[in-house]
């Protein structure tokens, strides 16, 4: 960290690399500016920055945390649960046909100016157990390409689709969603966080399904290698929540995958996310020195 810690409050690294946990503080008491400031710099050091034991946030309280980063942004298929459209509710049941985040992705990466981030508290977790959430660090696995392969992929744009995963997902909310249009976006494979000056790889399996200029089985063979690396368990770590606990993440830096391994279980939360810009790659921005990191399943030699 680059500040000191203000009165009362600690901070825990989950790993070197990725994730955090702040302790001493109720986000529901209120945040001051100097406690914002530490917060968000932990966010952007970090990647992911979690906050145990907390009380439940109205969602008006959670509305207002979420605008200290910046405004808001609505998601374009699910329900909204508050008048500003901003609150997502996050519920999985023995009845749903889906369990949203069940899957590796970049909070809708389709959009055409994707959240930077994403705030959620979980307020019900599964009796039996189960509901972590994995967060995968794609500075690192940036980190860890070779120099070959960078240089190839900074050349590269993808398209992020969301028809096949928005489509029809809502109807047991009472989401009628004929037509609606679902958006489509090509954003760079390799894009540059706007705050921290960092690369990172910015593809994922639910979203993106093409390498733009590609013939269609190269870029299903290269989409599927950097899928490969992208999800090894060397740039993960692993949440187990608790009632009330909430997590900030950066979706210009991470993945992340809600499992849903509690089936018939229920597990039921709030969740806000930040407008961000769109994602660009700055070609002057320095390169990571090569990573240190040890991957069990290898990496990716050339494309």
């Amino acid at each position: 960290m680059s500040q000191d810690l203000p009165t009362g409050l600690t901070l825990k690294p989950v790993s070197p690399v990725l994730g955090a946990e702040i302790g001493g503080i109720d986000l529901a008491a209120g945040v001051t500016d100097e406690q914002f400031a530490f917060i968000h710099q932990a966010f952007l050091d970090h990647g992911v920055i979690f906050f145990r034991h907390q009380s439940a946030l109205t969602k008006i309280d959670q509305v207002q945390f979420g605008q200290r980063f910046g405004p808001l942004h609505r998601h374009p298929a699910a329900p909204a649960d508050d008048a500003e459209g901003a609150v997502f509710v996050i519920h999985a049941h023995r009845d749903s046909p889906v369990a949203n985040g069940n899957g590796w992705h970049s909070d809708v990466s389709c959009d055409p100016e994707p959240p930077m981030a994403t705030m959620l508290q979980i307020h019900q977790v599964p009796q039996g157990g189960g509901g972590d959430t994995l967060f995968a660090d794609m500075e690192e696995a940036y980190a860890a390409l070779p120099a070959v392969t960078r240089k190839q992929l900074k050349t590269l744009t993808a398209r992020h689709d969301s028809e096949h995963i928005y489509r029809g997902r809502y109807a047991d909310r009472g989401v009628d969603d004929s037509g609606v249009e679902y958006p489509s976006n090509q954003h760079p494979v390799i894009r540059t966080h706007p705050e921290t000056d960092r690369p990172s790889i910015y593809v994922n399996r639910s979203f993106t399904a093409a390498i733009v200029g590609m013939a269609e089985a190269d870029s299903d063979g290269l989409l599927s290698r950097l899928f490969d690396h992208i999800e090894q368990p060397e740039f993960q770590i692993r949440f187990r929540w608790e009632p009330n606990d909430v997590a900030i993440w950066d979706n210009r830096r991470l993945m992340h995958f809600a499992i849903w391994d509690y089936w018939p279980g229920e597990r039921k939360g709030h969740r806000v996310s930040i407008l961000g810009d769109r994602p660009y790659f700055n070609p002057d921005a320095p390169d990571p020195e090569p990573s240190t990191v040890r991957l069990s399943g290898g990496t990716l030699a050339q494309l």
